[in-house]
């Protein structure tokens, strides 16, 4: 019988977790879903203070949101910490359909949740079926 490890680190060597920037950034998860003919975009953003820390902005087609979740908690034992929490500076794109007007995007945040809503981003994304004319 072999023994097959499936984590080659010992499960606590922190020191090297952080030396290989394990605890660096984070990407948060995100949501797509059409609306009607809105697109709707969520991202998870706990503990984010997006009126200091949040911008989302249109740059060349794309929807772009950046900004950084700040570690206000840090304690340290023994000059260690464990975080399962990420922290750092973020950054989203979408691209965004070629009809999608910069004044119809709206963004909100409620629950840890940012909510930025494209108005008419499908519309006319339907196909239109032609009429065959028969001579």
């Amino acid at each position: 019988m072999s023994k097959v490890t499936l984590w080659s680190r010992p499960a606590w060597d922190i020191d090297r977790w952080i030396k290989d920037g394990v605890f660096e950034g984070f990407t948060p998860a995100a949501e797509i879903v059409r609306d009607g003919n809105d697109a709707v975009v969520r991202l998870e953003l706990p503990g984010v203070d997006v009126d200091k820390d949040v911008t989302v902005e249109v740059d060349r087609g794309h929807l772009v949101i950046r900004g950084e979740r700040r570690d206000e908690h840090a304690s340290e034992e023994n000059g260690r910490t464990l975080r399962e929490v990420r922290y750092g500076s973020f950054r989203r794109s979408f691209k965004l359909p070629e009809n999608a007007a910069t004044d119809a995007i709206s963004a909100s945040y409620d629950a840890g949740v940012l909510t930025v809503r494209v108005a008419g981003a499908h519309r006319g994304a339907e196909p239109q079926r032609i009429a065959i004319e028969s001579k």
